[in-house]
């Protein structure tokens, strides 16, 4: 469906919190619309963007990850540095609104 890698419980460690730059992490689920409407626009920002790694996360899937950083609405942008979540945005958005969040923290990165 995504043109993003999909990280799970078994691999955020890894590839999110130890990752040597920002990671945007997509909380998503398959039955959420606005979910699916804000998956091109992640996508699009991803193949622009080098100084961010973007992920996808399934929330039905993982629902232990979903709950230890309070994802109480999808879609959720969370962003990470430095293993720690530095900046999220909760529902859809237009591209400018994520692209500003990672321009904040992306910097310096």
């Amino acid at each position: 469906m995504s043109a993003l890698p999909e990280v799970s419980a078994n691999t955020f460690q890894t590839d999110v919190l130890q990752s040597d730059k920002p990671v945007l992490v997509d909380f998503w689920a398959p039955w959420c619309g606005p979910c699916r409407m804000l998956a091109p626009v992640v996508e699009k920002l991803a193949s622009n963007t080098s100084s961010v790694k973007f992920v996808k996360l399934n929330t039905d899937e993982n629902p232990s990850l979903a709950g230890q950083y309070h994802v109480s609405g999808i879609p959720c942008l969370i962003l990470f540095k430095g293993g720690q979540e530095v900046d999220r945005i909760v529902g859809y958005v237009p591209e400018t609104a994520i692209a500003s969040m990672i321009a904040k923290h992306a910097v310096a990165a």
